[in-house]
């Protein structure tokens, strides 16, 4: 996976996928799928608004480069919409749907989709600063 967007999305649909497939051996997994999808859409949200407010302190402490800011943060929004789409698209989905969307599901197993979950938290902001941490 190169950390692309559409890598990341088809990641999280294939966990998710995994996720729906095994509900009926471990009911817990309903909920973790619940979670994600509410993690994923938080951490879209924080991660816009983060973006948005770096800029905007840019843009107060450099004027020239007003036209150049406006156009990327129409791009962090339009990337955050697309990603809240998706979320949106999987939510929506009802269970007796959401079986004959499933992408890949058939490659997923168990050591698949826990590799899966530790990609997706390697890109959280908190692991990717935990040499910080560890230092402090």
């Amino acid at each position: 996976v190169s950390g692309g967007e559409d890598e990341i999305q088809q990641l999280q649909k294939a966990l998710l996928d995994y996720l729906d497939e095994n509900t009926e051996t471990d009911a817990s997994l309903v909920f973790s799928r619940k979670f994600y999808i509410a993690q994923w859409f938080r951490d879209t949200t924080m991660e816009t608004e983060k973006a948005i407010k770096s800029q905007k302190d840019e843009d107060s402490s450099e004027g020239t480069h007003h036209a150049k800011d406006v156009e990327t943060t129409g791009q962090i929004m339009h990337r955050a919409e697309s990603r809240k789409t998706f979320l949106r698209s999987i939510i929506k989905t009802a269970p007796s749907q959401f079986t004959t969307l499933k992408m890949n599901s058939d490659t997923v197993d168990y050591e698949d989709a826990c590799l899966i979950v530790r990609y997706l938290a390697s890109m959280r902001p908190f692991a990717q600063s935990f040499d910080i941490y560890l230092t402090q």
